[in-house]
């Protein structure tokens, strides 16, 4: 069972995106991959979150990354989910159950579109809100203990407070 549960922060979280990262690079085009960024919860320091360390990782071209990412990145024990409904990012898992617990996700994303650049303004405004990052934290613990084992309900669950989130830095970056 694939259950949705919310840990404390862990300070090997860095080292563990780092190490993954480094590995990533490494069987990845290096033509292809630009940047990779930590992103979600675990990029947060302080922040409690599912144990699953998130990797952003930015290319030029989408089309060149569906041509030349999903066999290397199997081979690091990743599962591309082809049916992903995000067309315009390529979505990979490392642990699924029963074979063990998730611990890995991949996200290839254009660098032009604009949820590389959302991912990283949310990730930042945690960093440097502790208010909003509490208010993170207590939705995510009610949605994990309403939806333990749905994690669409979940992922559903925080829309609405991202948004929110991605609204009022809009208005400072309008009006700042």
């Amino acid at each position: 069972m694939d259950e949705v549960v919310i840990v404390e922060y862990n300070p090997q979280w860095a080292m563990l995106f780092e190490q993954e990262a480094a590995r990533v690079r490494e069987v990845l085009a290096e033509n292809l991959v630009t940047q990779i960024e930590h992103i979600g919860s675990t990029a947060v320091p302080g922040l409690a979150a599912k144990p699953i360390i998130d990797l952003l990782v930015g290319v030029h071209s989408l089309a060149a990354a569906k041509q030349s990412a999903v066999s290397p990145l199997e081979s690091l024990g990743y599962a591309y989910w082809a049916d992903n409904p995000d067309p315009h990012r390529m979505f990979f898992v490392k642990g699924l159950p029963p074979k063990g617990p998730r611990t890995h996700h991949v996200h290839i994303v254009d660098l032009a579109n604009p949820v590389w650049k959302e991912r990283l303004l949310f990730r930042d405004y945690l960093r440097k809100h502790a208010d909003a990052a509490a208010q993170y934290v207590e939705l995510k613990r009610d949605l994990s203990r309403r939806f333990p084992t749905d994690r669409e309900a979940y992922t559903r669950g925080k829309t609405e407070y991202v948004q929110s989130i991605m609204q009022k830095i809009r208005q400072s970056q309008r009006y700042g």
